[in-house]
């Protein structure tokens, strides 16, 4: 494997609830024209295989044969070791917001042995924060005045700054297998259980305040066995907190 560019095989494009069969069409021509190959779609309002297929035209033909289609964004995420949002809405929430070439870079190593999603939203109001938590990183395409794009030109852009990195020789170390959406899910609910034991959360609003504990960890790039220590720790913080109401 060439370890001095971006590998576009571990990379799938993920469109969250989309509304138009022609906009997953014109999703497929532009994976197929910037050298992907991936494409799951969650929860489709529409999805007319004939219109998908007029927009793809022949040339995407695999690609459409092979979208994968689920009902909910986590069992979409699951096998997923890094997840990045696309995101046209700036704010408090939403911090940290890269540039299509700054992720694009940025994605080199880890891209050499972990699976990635980038997530696109409906076509109406793009990625809820709800989506945007699940996300190790955002990315954002600048515009003039007028900010909303078509979701097939934000695909073909994406796409395209990533195929550039492909034909850049820097060299960057590769990143070793990190945790898995499916994994990292499993370590936060427990995490948040034991933080409400504890007082740490209000459990009136857990998951706002988690919030804080998602983004700070999601900065590591967990591996599989760092989230298995910490589960492990939860587990004893567990075991230690109901040994004690025991003694009482």
């Amino acid at each position: 494997m060439d370890n001095s560019s971006i590998n576009l095989k571990n990379i799938t494009i993920v469109l969250i609830c989309p509304r138009y069969p022609e906009n997953i069409g014109a999703v497929c021509r532009a994976i197929c024209n910037m050298g992907l190959s991936k494409l799951i779609v969650v929860n489709p309002e529409d999805f007319d295989i004939v219109k998908i297929c007029k927009m793809a035209t022949h040339n995407a033909k695999e690609i459409v044969n092979n979208i994968s289609v689920f009902d909910n964004i986590n069992q979409a995420l699951c096998e997923f070791s890094y997840i990045v949002g696309t995101t046209a809405r700036l704010g408090k929430h939403r911090c940290g917001v890269n540039l299509p070439e700054t992720l694009a870079r940025s994605l080199i190593p880890i891209s050499k042995k972990n699976k990635i999603a980038i997530l696109f939203g409906p076509e109406a109001s793009g990625l809820t924060n709800d989506h945007i938590r699940y996300c190790n990183k955002l990315v954002n395409i600048p515009t003039c005045e007028f900010s909303s794009l078509n979701l097939g030109q934000a695909v073909i852009i994406i796409c395209y700054t990533l195929f550039l990195e492909k034909k850049n020789k820097t060299h960057k170390p590769y990143l070793p297998r990190i945790a898995t959406h499916h994994e990292l899910e499993g370590m936060y609910e427990q995490l948040k259980d034991i933080l409400i034991k504890i007082s740490f959360i209000n459990p009136e609003n857990p998951d706002y305040w988690m919030n804080n504990v998602r983004n700070f960890l999601g900065r590591l790039n967990l591996r599989a066995k760092e989230v298995s220590i910490i589960r492990g720790i939860c587990r004893q913080i567990n075991w230690y907190g109901n040994k004690n109401r025991t003694k009482e």
